[in-house]
């Protein structure tokens, strides 16, 4: 049975510090609380699995560089990763990746090769791709790369003993799995909860199904973060044990996040991170709950559309 072990989480924590900081909770309300992952240098909590898989890899394997394939934030925490240690990096790139994502991956001197959806999946289905080279390090479906996102697990436990509740948008499913393995292992009585767009919910189908699904009927929108077309197979055995369930939430409900999070906190919050913020407003989460604020790389443009600031310049 697949395992992230707490061991595994706490020999990342012991080496991935330096680029990756210790992020903060934030209050929101009186039992809710903001995790922010945004305030990582870039901009996401995928540099913490990032660093802890990178620095896994043997240097002989490391000098025909690295790549992964992403939306964007995991391309930002390997880039990041791979430049701080002098190592080429290219990603595969989604096609519909933000602008501000691709500009931050240019700055980090990343090579860049925009795909279509299609070819992104596959090559995550597939753990490769005839036209990258170097070391892969896959976005989310890594023991490594999960294990260094469960060290925000225990940065939560540590800074809120008694956390009831954890609620983390769902893409792939390796921030959920990290964090929920941690805290399985330092807090059993809490409960973790995915947070997925109505456009595109599979891990919620798949909860009803019982089995790794497609998501019928997907959308694309701002939520561009979370809420694939599917679950990986080789991801479920590992979400389906360890998340308490999956909150559906609107488009409109996750715009409204965006804005209540900026007005009372002062973050920025992208469509992934405010899909967390949102359901752990429905009401269907209890006790003291953490909101994890994935990432905040969104474009200012499209940000302020969504909170309604460009309708009061």
């Amino acid at each position: 049975m697949r395992e992230i072990s707490l061991s595994d989480i706490e020999d990342a924590a012991r080496h991935i510090y330096g680029p990756v900081v210790r992020t903060p909770l934030v209050q929101l309300h009186e039992n809710l609380f903001l995790k922010l992952e945004s305030l990582q240098p870039t901009g996401s909590f995928k540099l913490r699995g990032a660093q802890n898989a990178l620095r896994s890899i043997p240097a002989s394997q490391l000098a025909s560089g690295v790549w992964t394939v992403s939306a964007g934030n995991a391309a930002l925490g390997v880039a990041y990763a791979a430049h701080r240690a002098g190592v080429p990096c290219s990603v595969m790139v989604v096609d519909t990746a933000p602008a501000t994502k691709l500009e931050a991956l240019r700055r980090l001197d990343a090579r860049i090769v925009p795909a279509p959806y299609e070819e992104c999946w596959r090559t995550v289905e597939t753990h490769g791709s005839e036209r990258m080279r170097g070391a892969f390090i896959h976005p989310f479906d890594d023991d490594r790369f999960i294990a260094g996102n469960g060290t925000a697990g225990l940065e939560i436990v540590d800074a809120l003993p008694d956390v009831d509740t954890v609620v983390a948008a769902v893409g792939g499913g390796g921030l959920l799995a990290g964090v929920a393995s941690a805290l399985k292992a330092l807090r059993p009585g809490a409960r973790v909860f995915a947070a997925e767009p109505e456009t595109a919910s599979p891990f919620a189908v798949s909860l009803a199904q019982g089995r790794a699904s497609t998501f019928e009927g997907w959308q694309r929108s701002f939520v561009d973060g979370a809420g694939g077309r599917s679950v990986l197979p080789s991801m479920w055995p590992l979400l389906s044990r360890l998340a308490a369930g999956s909150i559906v939430v609107s488009l409109a409900d996750i715009a409204a996040a965006m804005k209540l999070a900026a007005e009372r906190c002062h973050v920025i919050a992208e469509g992934a991170a405010a899909c967390a913020i949102a359901a752990a407003l429905t009401g269907r989460v209890t006790g003291k709950v953490v909101a994890i604020v994935s990432g905040g790389n969104i474009d200012l443009p499209t940000f302020a559309s969504l909170v309604g600031a460009s309708k009061e310049q």
